[in-house]
């Protein structure tokens, strides 16, 4: 029985978020925003790994001010998730009129090596996903985690591939047809930044903090001499969109370097990110849960 009662829970959520999509985007802004609050109320385990979170990597900030972070993460974070309508069911003219692109999006189509986006977890990773697709003309390698419910599953691969150009990989099968679609040309959309345990990771600093950190895009950009472009994403204030930035590429990434040093590279840039724009970095994940041998857990 509670099966049937999710996938129906999560067929009402859908058609919630479709109904949304149609609203001016900064009624969604606002609605998200209310939204953000009642999680920032309700969501007292998240808040409080935010919270963890902000103090291991913001630690110059006083306890005032990482609160206000805090309230703030959660404001965007309900914008990201009531404005997935959008991204899922809107139209590509409105989603071109809303997604600004700063930089060099075209260079996976010129460039004769394979292209990499290195793209951190900001609140509007959705955006930069659909900005890939809809702004150059390859098709894009994405690495995803599939859900539990299956009906939400299905709503995530369609959204994500709606505009025909997204190879859809689950994280935990082979990478053999991910190697495959970068090896056929296609640029490999990676945001890597989170913590999966220690299999094909190592202990990389994240603001001082030793993070379990995947050595995967170090590894692949130095095996099929790939191309790292950074790109971030940022949700702009009330209805005003978003803006995709692509960042000039890092030819010479990983060079001399090992895996490690590598890692601890895109580890510092992201931190510079962080720093840029820290209340849409996504602090609710659990960055730190995985302990190096004889350390207590930070949650």
């Amino acid at each position: 029985m509670k099966a049937p009662l999710a996938w129906l829970g999560a067929y009402l959520l859908l058609g919630l978020v479709w109904l949304l999509h149609w609203l001016p985007l900064g009624v969604q802004a606002a609605i998200g925003q209310g939204l953000g609050r009642l999680l920032h109320a309700l969501a007292g385990a998240r808040r409080r790994v935010a919270q963890c979170n902000v103090a291991l990597c913001l630690p110059e900030l006083d306890a005032s001010a990482r609160a206000a972070l805090v309230r703030a993460h959660f404001g965007w974070m309900g914008r990201s998730l009531v404005e997935h309508g959008l991204l899922w069911f809107a139209s590509e003219r409105r989603l071109r009129r809303l997604i600004r692109v700063e930089g060099d999006a075209g260079l996976a189509e010129r460039s004769a090596r394979p292209v990499m986006w290195l793209a951190p977890h900001f609140v509007g990773l959705e955006q930069a996903g659909i900005a890939t697709q809809l702004f150059q003309g390859r098709d894009v390698v994405n690495i995803y985690q599939p859900q539990t419910n299956p009906v939400l599953n299905r709503a995530v691969l369609a959204g994500r591939g709606r505009f025909g150009r997204a190879l859809m990989f689950a994280r935990q099968a082979s990478s053999l047809p991910v190697v495959r679609g970068i090896r056929r040309g296609s640029p490999f959309f990676n945001p890597a930044d989170m913590d999966f345990g220690l299999r094909d990771a190592a202990f990389v600093p994240f603001f001082g903090v030793p993070a379990a950190t995947l050595l995967a895009p170090a590894r692949m950009a130095r095996s099929l001499n790939m191309l790292v472009q950074p790109m971030v994403v940022t949700m702009l204030p009330r209805g005003q969109g978003y803006l995709v930035r692509f960042m000039p590429a890092w030819e010479q990434f990983p060079g001399a370097q090992d895996d490690v040093a590598a890692t601890a590279q895109i580890n510092r840039w992201i931190e510079s990110e962080v720093r840029r724009n820290p209340a849409q970095y996504l602090w609710v994940h659990r960055r730190f849960k995985t302990r190096p041998e004889g350390q207590a857990s930070v949650y």
